[in-house]
């Protein structure tokens, strides 16, 4: 299996944009989390339908990812790159 057909996670655009500032410990579990979407991916788990979409019970599209105590990010899945972009991150009120 090639690189390129292997899933994988990116921060769209870019790490600064998306966790710059925010505690070591909430990008861990982000990057943590992201992995396990990809993994799950990986083994067939549809990822589109993980967390919750624009539609609630339809797969596709952005979805909120829960976080922590009471934080979320949004993730992108992208079957046809096979990509899953992480856009945003709203870390714990705790962490904020």
């Amino acid at each position: 299996m090639s690189d390129q057909d292997q899933w994988r996670w990116e921060y769209d655009p870019d790490a600064h944009h998306v966790v710059s500032g925010l505690p070591e410990h909430v990008v861990l579990e982000v990057e943590r989390l992201a992995g396990e979407m990809v993994a799950l991916a990986e083994v067939g788990v549809d990822v589109t339908d993980i967390g919750e979409g624009p539609r609630r019970g339809v797969p596709g599209g952005l979805r909120r990812v829960p976080l922590l105590a009471d934080g979320w990010f949004y993730a992108l899945p992208v079957p046809r790159l096979r990509l899953i972009a992480i856009t945003r991150v709203i870390p714990p009120f705790t962490d904020l």
